[in-house]
């Protein structure tokens, strides 16, 4: 039995798919979460690599094997994974995001908690609002979109072509932008509701002066807030599977340019 020649060039190029792979797979929602233990997400990259290497290998271009030249070009393969991975991970940002906006009207600012995701100190309805868009993701199966883009990014960008183009930046931009608008759409519902419940208590203070409006506000503005962010849950499903639903394109629209 005769066993294949391990050469450099060999073990170049697939780290290079190696780092593309984890990369992705170390970003993207769900598989990438701190809870998940890096030996999952080690082995699991090193599976996919493994299973995608062969169908690579045949259309490789001359890989470089010098330092400097080596090291631009194993950042490059890093930034395509992290940037497809970005993608998502805006929409879970605009719905914590939203959830902050939330949390901080009807008073929860002050009860903040651990993420175990992040790390990071969030607010309750935020967090709430992270696994709520966790849940969409994973019921409208929206991780599948990732499995098959990494398959499909070394025929839309070839190991070795990468490279950050005046599209790039702008799509980018422009997925940043979309966060903001859907952080909004998923909050306004109760912003609003908030917003005409200090109407009416700044009235009520003026017309009844003997109503301490602070001691009777804060209770109201948290029972009536977290009514209408449960009533808003059924709008926020619908506007977080829209947005999955338009992942996909925009996951194949940044792999489109680049290159």
């Amino acid at each position: 039995m005769q066993f294949p020649v391990i050469s450099v060039e060999w073990t170049i190029s697939f780290t290079l798919v190696l780092l593309r792979v984890g990369a992705l797979i170390g970003t993207m929602p769900l598989f990438g979460e701190q809870l998940v233990p890096v030996r999952v997400k080690a082995g699991l990259t090193l599976v996919i690599a493994v299973l995608l290497y062969p169908t690579v290998s045949s259309s490789l271009p001359a890989v470089p094997t010098d330092f400097m030249p080596l090291l631009f070009r194993m950042i490059s393969e890093t930034l395509i994974g992290v940037a497809l991975g970005f993608a998502a991970r805006l929409i879970f940002a605009a719905a914590q995001l939203a959830g902050e906006m939330i949390g901080f009207q009807i008073g929860f600012s002050v009860a903040n908690v651990i993420d175990p995701v992040s790390s990071v100190s969030v607010s309750l309805i935020g967090q709430v609002q992270y696994l709520f868009a966790l849940l969409i993701f994973l019921i409208t199966n929206s991780h599948h979109i990732f499995f098959a883009a990494i398959a499909d990014s070394f025929r839309l960008v070839p190991l070795l072509s990468f490279h950050i183009s005046g599209d790039f930046m702008t799509l980018m931009m422009s997925l940043c932008r979309d966060m903001f608008v859907l952080a909004v759409k998923l909050s306004i519902p109760v912003i609003a509701v908030i917003l005409f419940t200090n109407v009416g208590l700044g009235i009520v203070a003026r017309t009844v002066p003997q109503i301490n409006v602070f001691i009777v506000g804060f209770p109201l503005q948290i029972t009536i807030g977290l009514i209408f962010f449960g009533l808003s849950l059924p709008l926020c499903g619908s506007l977080l599977q829209s947005a999955y639903g338009h992942l996909g394109e925009s996951v194949y629209a940044l792999m489109r340019v680049m290159k």
